[in-house]
């Protein structure tokens, strides 16, 4: 089966060709075009993100057709993301999708964004397949997930407030870093070591007294660490002599939750193997932390390369695999939503 995949839920214009059936499915090609423009008001602006992508759809599609050495008449299906993300942008995709599609008699298929994030790390790692516990840690979304197999999954904790890449961009612009802030935050954290002047963060929603059935076992919470960063930002003397050991500080608070509460999702439900996904599963400090602290259970950390972290359309085509080859086809009337459930959810 060969499948394009579309990705416009905010500010890259993407797309990508698999081909394969099953679990055996391989990457043809991938396209991203980034939206530089949005660093100058140091966050997406949905508008101008919009009419980035109506200018750049038809040339990404037909440079990733191209680089697979195919042709939109050979494709079995056209699979693009629907939801969740910035409507405008979305409607893009979607429309463009859903005209390839029906031009050419072939089914349309919709992905939600997050589950295309459940299946990237599969598209270079074949043996991040179900059972596995997995962290989607993206800058719109934090979810800790039980997946049984692809399909059926069960959302065991999630954040009440900021996602954790937001986390990290408010973060950065507190201390006077650009966007996106993720990269120049753990950069700057990296760069501290182990200088004197490190700061320590309570590590938020995380207690020794909490167990399974509590309200906040698994879910997250950044907003009180954010304002704890504020606080240590403006009672600093000196800035500029303290900016990595706070960089380093809320980075280490954070990955130690998101670390222990993967964790306690792996032990309730016996899972031995953690899939990363998400634009913030590309730093290397919560990918290491993951490792050396379940190195000694025999379990293993799947983590995708930073061009399948971040928001690509491979994933959507790998996604989109998996439901057409079930007949779970989408039909034309299939609209856009800046939000809308993980599909595959079970009760319990």
């Amino acid at each position: 089966m060969r499948v394009l995949g579309i990705e416009t839920s905010c500010d890259e214009t993407s797309a990508a060709v698999v081909e394969g059936a099953g679990e055996d499915v391989a990457l043809r090609s991938l396209v991203i075009l980034s939206q530089d423009a949005h660093r100058i008001f140091g966050g997406v602006v949905p508008e101008l993100a919009s009419r980035a992508h109506l200018t750049a759809i038809v040339p990404v599609v037909e440079r990733a057709l191209a680089d697979a050495g195919t042709g939109a008449a050979s494709l079995d299906a056209v699979a693009f993301t629907y939801a969740p993300g910035l409507v405008g942008a979305l409607l893009v995709g979607v429309t463009f999708g859903k005209a390839l599609a029906w031009a050419n008699r072939i089914p349309a298929v919709g992905v939600h964004h997050m589950e295309g994030h459940l299946f990237a790390t599969s598209l270079e790692h074949p043996d991040a397949r179900p059972p596995f516990t997995a962290l989607l840690v993206s800058g719109g979304h934090t979810m800790l997930l039980d997946v049984e197999d692809w399909g059926r999954y069960r959302m065991l904790g999630a954040t009440r407030d900021d996602a954790a890449g937001e986390a990290f961009d408010k973060v950065a612009k507190l201390l006077g870093l650009p966007y996106p802030g993720g990269p120049h935050v753990e950069r700057l954290a990296s760069a501290h070591g182990r200088e004197p002047n490190r700061i320590r963060f309570t590590r938020p929603m995380l207690r020794s007294d909490q167990r399974p059935g509590d309200p906040d076992y698994y879910d997250v919470s950044f907003s009180g660490l954010k304002t704890a960063v504020l606080n240590a930002v403006r009672t600093s003397d000196d800035l500029e002599r303290d900016r990595t050991g706070i960089a380093r500080g809320f980075q280490d608070a954070l990955i130690d939750t998101l670390v222990a509460k993967t964790v306690r999702a792996m032990d309730a439900y016996g899972r031995e193997r953690v899939v990363l996904g998400g634009g913030v599963a590309c730093n290397a400090s919560l990918v290491a932390a993951m490792r050396d602290r379940l190195a000694p259970r025999g379990a293993v950390v799947y983590a995708p390369s930073p061009r399948l972290a971040t928001d690509n359309a491979a994933m959507i085509a790998r996604a989109g695999v998996f439901h057409a080859e079930r007949g779970e086809w989408s039909p034309l009337e299939l609209d856009a939503f800046a939000s809308a459930p993980l599909p595959g959810l079970l009760d319990s």
